[in-house]
Order: C-alpha cells, then sequence, then structure tokens
C-alpha cells in the first residue's frame, strides 16, 4: 500500500469518486424521469429480499447506484459524504483499491441488511399465520426495496476514521468539533439502536453497520504492519 500522500499527487476530485457521483447521479435521473413509467427500476435493480418476487442476485451490486426518488437529499448526503471522506482514501490507496474497497463494503452492507431482513420477515409471515397481519400487508412488507449508497458510504467513513482517528469534524447540531472515531462510535450505536427498534425508520440499519464493520475489517488486514501510517 501506499505510505504517503504526496502533496503534487493529491487530487479534489479523485477519477473514481467523480465517475461514482457521475453514475449515481444519472441513475437517480432515470429514477425520476422513465423509472417510474416505462419500466420499474427499483424492481430491478434496488436489493430485495431473496424471498421476494422481485428478486434478482444482481440487486446485491446494483442497489448502492439507486437512491430515494422521493428525495434529493438522499442522494446529495450520500455523494457529498464519498466526496468528503473518500477522497482522502483514494488519494492514498489510489483508485483501484479504492474501488474495490467501496463494492466490497457496499456488498457487505446489502448482504447484512438481506440478514436481516429475514429475521423481520420471519415475524411477519408469523403475524400473518396468526391472523395479525392481512395478505396485502405481508406482500407490501416482504416486497419493500433496500437502495442508496449509505452503507457502501458508512464503509468508507469507518476506513476513514479508523485511518484518521484524531481528525477534527463538524457535525451539526454539536456545537463543538468532535474527532472522527467518536463521530463513528456514535453512529455505529445510533444504528445500532435504530435497528433493533420496533418502530419503522425506513432506514436500512443493518446495511449501515455492515459497510462500516467490512470497512474496519479491510482497513485492519491491509495495516496490520504499517501502524506508523495512522493519524
Amino acid at each position: 500500500m501506499e505510505s504517503e500522500i504526496r502533496p503534487g499527487r493529491f487530487q479534489v476530485l479523485p477519477v473514481v469518486i467523480k465517475n461514482l457521483i457521475i453514475i449515481n447521479a444519472l441513475v437517480w435521473l432515470a429514477q425520476i424521469t422513465i423509472g417510474k413509467d416505462l419500466l420499474s427500476i427499483e424492481d430491478l435493480f434496488a436489493l430485495h429480499h431473496f424471498t421476494s418476487v422481485h428478486y434478482h442476485f444482481w440487486q446485491y451490486i446494483t442497489y448502492m447506484f439507486l437512491h430515494s426518488s422521493d428525495s434529493f437529499f438522499h442522494i446529495l448526503f450520500n455523494m457529498f459524504a464519498l466526496w468528503m471522506f473518500g477522497s482522502t482514501l483514494e488519494n492514498l490507496w489510489g483508485p483501484v483499491r479504492f474501488l474495490a474497497f467501496y463494492m466490497v463494503c457496499g456488498l457487505g452492507a446489502g448482504l447484512a441488511q438481506a440478514f436481516a431482513l429475514t429475521y423481520d420477515i420471519a415475524q411477519y409471515t408469523a403475524m400473518f399465520e396468526a391472523g395479525k397481519m392481512g395478505m396485502e400487508e405481508l406482500f407490501m412488507l416482504t416486497n419493500v426495496p433496500t437502495l442508496g449508497a449509505s452503507g457502501a458510504v458508512m464503509g468508507i467513513f469507518a476506513a476513514f476514521a479508523y485511518t484518521f482517528p484524531n481528525s477534527q469534524m463538524l457535525i451539526l447540531p454539536i456545537p463543538f468539533p468532535i474527532k472522527a472515531k467518536w463521530a463513528l462510535l456514535g453512529l455505529g450505536v445510533l444504528d445500532v439502536l435504530g435497528g433493533i427498534s420496533s418502530e419503522s425508520t425506513g432506514i436500512a440499519h443493518f446495511a449501515h453497520i455492515g459497510g462500516a464493520v467490512v470497512g474496519i475489517i479491510i482497513v485492519m488486514i491491509w495495516n496490520r504492519k504499517n501502524r506508523r501510517h495512522f493519524y
């Protein structure tokens, strides 16, 4: 692994991040234009549980390039976070390693969400068999798609926080700077609490957790002999 970030080679918008932002933006534009009229992009490419009628194996990859067509802030926040924390890592690792890292984190996030949905669907099925839920509601709940780059981005943030744990960050509404390592811990706790809560938030908390865990494991393996490069 490259041992330094050379100032002369540093890019504010590295090539992989630039292309990821472009691809995500183009897909989102397709979602809000042709996606609901000519074909259901979300049915084909968002991640569905393997028991869903809309499940396809490629969705473990494609889901991370889709975002909510009802909210511009979903894609805006994810792409901003990708650029903010990913730029340093891509400059440090190089484009090939960074892209591989991003994709593996997204895959891990999707698998984590699928396992979490397995438990939820078992609960919904039990409620249906007990007469506490109708067929229409069961069908809707078992076919809810997961989409967004949040899991992969959480892997990026986890890698950044692990590599640069003492970097100071300003996170609203916290009125003072907080170190990246504590921000990661706080987000992790919130995702665990949100994931085990009985109230639905519409957020794929276990995808966030899965992406972060995979990201940390990868950087620990890559840097097991290079602790001097952590800041």
